[in-house]
């Protein structure tokens, strides 16, 4: 299913080293005519590091979708009752996003979209990036799986020898990925070698 016309919820959390990757792809979104809606995670509206300041990624973010982004619990809680989005992707979802959604705490804005959007029956798109993926994450990651409504990037160990148990997204298969999930399904291969 084109994503011509939808409306694309990209919720950010706090996997700063990704955010280069995040906005090529937030480009490319726009580009095939999703109407994109942005959430910051309390992480990624608050936290500066080497990546760069929370300033310029909200800047960012703005230029690129041509709206202010949800900063609050409160401004996401309105996903669920107007149902306004077609589809939400958590781009990037960091291990603590991923053991929140999994045990069911929706004490972020990103979670609260999270949690709002899934009681309208629609897909949530879960974009990995987290160093404990193999490790005490795993046991979260296979909840999701086998939760309804949610589907995966496709991912794979960005660096299996210093970092055995991390796991990150393709983000290049981003669009593919949303649009199977909009027909509910999942992209195969899920998970692919870097």
């Amino acid at each position: 299913m084109e994503l011509k016309g939808k409306k694309v919820g990209v919720a950010l959390t706090g996997s700063f080293c990704t955010f280069d990757k995040i906005f090529v792809e937030l480009k490319k979104l726009v580009e095939a005519g999703a109407d994109v809606y942005t959430i910051f995670s309390n992480a990624s509206q608050q936290i500066s590091s080497r990546f760069g300041t929370p300033e310029e990624f909200i800047k960012k973010a703005e230029e690129i979708t041509g709206r202010k982004p949800i900063f609050t619990i409160e401004d996401a809680e309105p996903i669920g009752p107007q149902a306004y989005l077609d589809i939400l992707v958590i781009f990037p979802c960091t291990g603590n996003t991923i053991a929140k959604l999994a045990n069911g705490i929706t004490d972020t804005p990103v979670l609260m979209g999270a949690k709002a959007h899934l009681r309208n029956n629609k897909p949530l798109v879960i974009s990995i990036s987290t160093n404990d993926a193999l490790g005490m994450n795993m046991k979260n990651i296979g909840l999701l799986m086998n939760a309804k409504n949610i589907y995966f990037v496709p991912f794979g160990q960005d660096n299996p020898i210093k970092k055995s148990n991390s796991l990150i997204a393709h983000t290049d298969k981003l669009i593919p990925a949303l649009e199977l999930a909009l027909e509910g399904q999942q992209y195969q291969p899920i998970l692919e070698a870097f």
